[in-house]
């Protein structure tokens, strides 16, 4: 059986603050029927980890394990901070700092030397859509992104439109089935899970949930806040129960 999962990214938000919403949201991760990951900044990954029971992760991290490169994270800090998870191939990633599939190829080889399991987007810009190119450039993401080597228990995939995420706009529900259709076809192991992420939340959680082949969600501004991303997981529990 695949792997069920609920995982939130608080991209560049929270600070020590905002441990009080992830120990509200760990709470309820403690006796779901699901996987919970909170992907928090780095800053908060070590004080979450001491506080909650549930598994947390990082962001990004980079393709060496240490080294001259200032500012960058590496995947033993992220380790060693208490993370247990990290995305990577983000498509803010791609876009602000023009990662290619060659680099996030190398970040996840990093991550799974260190003991980390990896979450990898791949998904389409809006005018790649537009331009029926989506296929093409999930073919592609999971061609150049993902290393050989990836199992159920290091890799879960994440299938994120760029133009849905944090736009309130989503694909239709055969939009989103063909892709993770054509995703799994693509994958070396069947059994990886692929997650949906791109502007869900709690109106529309249940019913992309539900959808074939939909293994879970990678949730962004929803998981910031305990009332948003806590009816998640419960939909996630009903959408495979």
């Amino acid at each position: 059986m695949r792997r069920r999962i609920v995982a939130g990214n608080w991209k560049m938000n929270g600070t020590v603050a905002d441990l009080a919403t992830v120990a509200e949201i760990s709470t309820a991760a403690k006796t779901a029927a699901c996987e919970v990951v909170l992907c928090l900044p780095a800053t908060l990954i070590r004080s979450a980890r001491n506080l909650v029971g549930m598994e947390i992760g990082g962001q990004d991290c980079h393709a060496r394990a240490e080294g001259a490169h200032t500012g960058d994270i590496s995947a033993p800090m992220l380790r060693n901070a208490g993370a247990g998870w990290v995305i990577l191939g983000h498509s803010e990633r791609r876009r602000d700092h023009a990662e290619i599939d060659a680099q996030v190829a190398a970040k996840v080889l990093a991550a799974w030397e260190a003991g980390l399991t990896v979450i990898l987007c791949i998904g389409e810009t809006e005018a790649q859509y537009r331009a029926g190119e989506t296929l093409g450039v999930l073919a592609a993401q999971i061609a150049g992104s993902l290393p050989e080597g990836a199992t159920p228990a290091n890799t879960m995939i994440a299938y994120e439109p760029v133009w849905a995420i944090g736009t309130g706009l989503t694909p239709s529900s055969d939009e989103i089935t063909r892709a993770h259709a054509f995703i799994r076809a693509r994958l070396p192991d069947p059994a990886l899970s692929i997650l949906y992420g791109g502007s869900v939340g709690p109106a529309n959680a249940a019913a992309i949930l539900a959808l074939r082949g939909v293994d879970g969600a990678l949730v962004g501004g929803a998981s910031l806040a305990s009332e948003t991303f806590i009816p998640l997981i419960h939909a996630m529990e009903a959408a495979h129960a």
